[in-house]
């Protein structure tokens, strides 16, 4: 049985987060390489991002209350198996919208099944906090490989292959996820699990823990809606491939740093304040973004854009595990997440195209304001001892 604590455990959980939360790292080059290079309207590309998106979530609720009782490494294996086969039939027949729609919601659901139970076992492991920093810091790097690699490997092969190379891309990622899945998934830490048991896991979710999902899923809706369209405005504003691409790798390189930044000051600023601050930021950046006609303003706020994201979100994942003795709300992650993110890509698309792309900063204000009065709710120093769960991420800040 493999450990969450070991080596080839861990490895294999930074694969399978990298894997299932491909959208946070390739949302603009989907949306923007299903706009140009197979010509579908604003609407239509954002549509089968959501659609992906859907299915993630769809399965992340059907999967997360039970993710105790199902074999992890055969879920997440096949999962991501599936989810390969999908994408590599995309990128490999020419199918018509309705096609390739039907597609990208079995990815969704496969990737989203393999990703649930890739985030149970990290809130069941021993250090969560920690452990969902380390593959935060995984998905940095791989973002920066993607990110940098492929909007130039599209434009490369667009003459012969359209935006196959995309779909191929994709399929590959998720069959180096499946391999790694079934070769070292570790099984949660039965110390962490046995606290959910029990009445404790009849017990329901508190009012807070409702509040900081509802949040999350407010600050992933204008992360997925702006995150879509960042390359296109980009192309939008004249800026050219290179210099947007040349944004993208140093969003990349941003993205190394948040969840070890959030896991060194923890204990050094105040949860709830990060919560506040966190979606206000994201909302200012996207109107920066969405808005600013000269590059560096655009540039230096699209770079550190998902970097918030991520930044904050470690500090709730850490919030609600003292919340939430049981992981049951950790475990829905994907749900709480992509809930926002699926609604996204196709708010965004319809804005764009009706509105225009400074709509999507004004929405960001609007979305951003009630991820606040969601998280002002969250109180982790009302939490009981964090002691009794054999997990010692509790924070002693509010």
């Amino acid at each position: 049985m493999t450990r969450t604590d070991s080596v080839r455990g861990r490895l294999a959980l930074m694969v399978a987060h990298c894997a299932g939360m491909i959208d946070l790292v390739a949302l603009p080059v989907w949306v923007g390489t299903l706009v140009a290079r197979y010509g579908l309207q604003p609407q239509q590309a954002g549509l089968l991002a959501t659609l992906f998106l859907a299915g993630a979530v769809v399965a992340s609720l059907v999967v997360a209350p039970r993710f105790d009782r199902l074999p992890g490494r055969l879920v997440a294996s096949a999962g991501f198996g599936v989810a390969a086969a999908a994408f590599a039939t995309v990128a490999l027949l020419d199918l018509p919208y309705a096609g390739m729609a039907v597609l990208h919601a079995v990815a969704g659901l496969a990737t989203g099944a393999a990703l649930s139970v890739t985030h149970g076992t990290i809130a069941r492991s021993g250090r969560p906090h920690r452990l969902f920093a380390l593959v935060g810091m995984a998905l940095g790097v791989f973002a920066i490989l993607f990110l940098g690699a492929t909007p130039a490997l599209v434009a490369a092969t667009a003459e012969r292959l359209g935006g196959a190379m995309l779909f191929i891309e994709f399929a590959g990622v998720m069959a180096v996820g499946a391999v790694f899945a079934a070769w070292a998934f570790p099984s949660p830490d039965l110390a962490a699990q046995g606290v959910a048991r029990g009445p404790a896991l009849r017990a329901p979710l508190s009012g807070a823990v409702w509040a900081g999902m509802v949040g999350l899923g407010a600050m992933g809706l204008t992360q997925a809606m702006t995150f879509s369209f960042l390359e296109r405005v980009g192309d939008h504003r004249g800026f050219g491939l290179a210099a947007v691409t040349g944004v993208l790798i140093a969003l990349g390189v941003v993205n190394l740093f948040p969840a070890a930044l959030a896991a060194v000051l923890e204990r050094r600023l105040p949860t709830r304040a990060v919560l506040v601050a966190g979606p206000l930021l994201q909302s200012a950046l996207c109107a920066v973004i969405m808005t600013s006609t000269e590059f560096l303003p655009y540039a230096a706020a699209a770079s550190v854009f998902a970097a918030v994201m991520i930044f904050t979100h470690t500090f709730a994942f850490g919030a609600l595990a003292r919340l939430d003795p049981t992981g049951r709300a950790l475990a829905a992650t994907p749900a709480m997440l992509m809930v926002g993110a699926a609604l996204g890509p196709i708010v965004g698309g319809t804005l764009v195209q009706t509105q225009g792309y400074a709509s999507l900063g004004a929405a960001a204000v609007l979305i951003g304001l009630v991820a606040v009065g969601c998280f002002l709710q969250v109180r982790p120093e009302r939490a009981a001892p964090a002691a009794s769960t054999g997990a010692p991420h509790a924070q002693p800040h509010g």
